[in-house]
């Protein structure tokens, strides 16, 4: 069992680049970072080099946020193409890097029936996959990441299901506790999620948290806030420790490794 904690991107106490935002990481005490493609991929092929070495000298695991420009079941052709070329050139960066998976927002259903978008996707990403297998890329895996917005495609259940029927290693959930608690009406049950994970038979869970604020209605809604009650975090480190799981948590709160910190504070007071 192993838990790495870290932000998503840079530190805030860093004033430098990605090496030196991996170097401080390592100085706070946490061992992990998603890199942040969200909005371009800004990493060459030289400097994912430099980064994946300083990362790997210094116990850094890192993952990677494809773009959020993804929705691989839109009706635009031009769309659905950019999308799979976003995934497929994060996944060669990542595989230089040697990032262990790539967060993903996957799709908008577009119309189509859950059943319909599953069968879909499937398609699609046996044929991501196949041409990055072509390309060499065999090590970062594709994470599927569970969403809050219900337009969107990453319900815990059909994203399990997508990844058992495609059934390649390289495709995995991107569990995101805060988009669950959201998707479930500001309700999480992590028991019952690590259950359901357990066919995939995973060596190693990624995963995201944050806390979830409300609308003016007082429904939880995907607005990242800082760790709090809403989702609680005890309870998924109790829960981690009793299984004793392989995962990386990343902060998404907007205190980055601060709330990173907090999180390894629950950990540690807890071991």
């Amino acid at each position: 069992m192993r838990v790495f904690l870290g932000p998503a991107g840079l530190p805030m106490a860093s004033e430098g680049n990605t090496v030196d935002g991996i170097r401080k990481i390592k100085e706070l005490g946490l061992n992990a970072m998603e890199i942040e493609f969200v909005r371009s991929i800004y990493l060459n092929e030289k400097t994912a080099e430099e980064v994946g070495k300083a990362a790997k000298e210094l116990g850094i695991r890192l993952s990677i946020h494809a773009p959020y420009f993804i929705n691989l079941l839109s009706k635009n052709r031009d769309v659905a193409e950019k999308s799979k070329e976003r995934i497929i050139k994060s996944a060669v960066i990542g595989e230089i890097l040697g990032a262990d998976a790539i967060a993903i927002h996957t799709a908008y259903y577009s119309g189509l029936t859950k059943e319909v978008a599953l069968t879909e996707l499937k398609e699609i990403f046996i044929k991501i996959l196949d041409e990055l297998n072509e390309r060499g890329v065999k090590n970062v895996k594709l994470g599927v990441e569970t969403m809050g917005r219900k337009s969107m495609f990453g319900g815990l259940d059909e994203t399990i299901e997508l990844c058992k029927d495609v059934n390649r290693k390289q495709l995995v959930p991107y569990l995101d506790f805060g988009h669950l608690f959201v998707r479930n009406n500001g309700k999480i049950n992590y028991s019952e999620i690590f259950d359901k994970m357990e066919p995939l038979k995973l060596d190693h869970i990624n995963s995201q948290f944050a806390g979830m604020g409300k609308n003016k209605r007082g429904e939880f809604v995907d607005v990242h806030t800082p760790i709090g009650n809403y989702p609680p975090f005890e309870p998924l480190a109790k829960e981690i420790l009793k299984r004793k799981l392989d995962i990386t948590i990343i902060s998404e709160s907007p205190l980055l490794e601060i709330d990173s910190l907090k999180m390894k504070s629950v950990f540690d007071r807890l071991t």
